[in-house]
């Protein structure tokens, strides 16, 4: 991976969205709605404040706001803090 996050911010990759329902009905892109929960790829070393409690490989779930969406490699990832991180699951 190319990105170091700084301080205590955790890049994710989004899980991605779905594409159909439980009942089998495709959902166009312009309903389907942004996914809140990814996996950690790259987690800064922390600060003297806040100890990271995240690791690589993590299931997180964040908030629907949470995060900048960046591109690399032509892949969408979100760089947050450490605190916009709702829950390890």
């Amino acid at each position: 991976m190319k990105i170091k996050p700084l301080a205590d911010r955790v890049l994710i990759e989004p899980k991605p969205a779905e594409e159909k329902t439980a009942s089998g009905i495709i959902i166009p892109d312009t309903a389907k709605e942004k996914p809140l929960e990814g996996k950690v790829i790259a987690v800064g070393p922390g600060t003297k404040d806040v100890t990271m409690e995240v690791k690589v490989g993590d299931k997180v779930l964040y908030g629907k706001y949470a995060g900048t969406e960046i591109t690399v490699d032509s892949k969408e990832y979100l760089i947050m803090r450490q605190s916009d991180i709702l829950a390890i699951i």
